[in-house]
């Protein structure tokens, strides 16, 4: 047995373990040695998944046509949206000098500061806009007025 010099002396000492190797070992040069060709000559392609695809696309429900009287799915409220928005709200109130700082519990305005804090509220506005719920889209758009008003106020 050729292959039998790469396993170490004391695991082939037990007999069963050298009969498995042994074993193996012998199936293995059996199989480099016989001179059958193994490779497919024939390339076989299974199709089959493009008809499960078609079938499966077929019976998925169509959407309902523009006008149809069906009206779209309405979005659900986020507690984590409705909390960054407000998050950014507060930030840009401190910032305005309307709340104190809870660190120094001075009012300070920055007004740069509470305008990022505006137009982060903004391009959230802009860029999930169709994908609110009523009451997203409410306290956003509520809150941006009041900030937008309260900064025009300050400079």
């Amino acid at each position: 047995m050729t292959g039998l010099g790469l396993i170490r002396p004391d695991i082939l000492a037990d007999t069963k373990v050298s009969s498995l190797v042994g074993a193996i070992v012998g199936c293995a040069e059996e199989l480099m040695e016989s001179d059958k060709d193994i490779r497919f000559t024939e390339k076989k392609v299974d199709e089959s998944w493009k008809e499960q695809a078609e079938s499966v696309r077929a019976k998925a429900v169509p959407a309902a046509p523009a006008g149809s009287g069906t009206q779209a799915k309405t979005a659900e409220t986020s507690k984590a949206f409705l909390s960054l928005v407000q998050s950014l709200g507060y930030q840009a109130l401190m910032q305005l000098g309307e709340i104190p700082d809870p660190v120094t519990e001075q009012r300070e305005v920055n007004t740069e500061a509470a305008k990022e804090a505006i137009d982060l509220l903004i391009a959230i506005r802009d860029k999930t806009r169709g994908n609110l719920s009523e009451d997203e889209k409410k306290t956003l758009e509520t809150l941006l007025t009041q900030l937008q008003i309260k900064f025009s106020q300050s400079v």
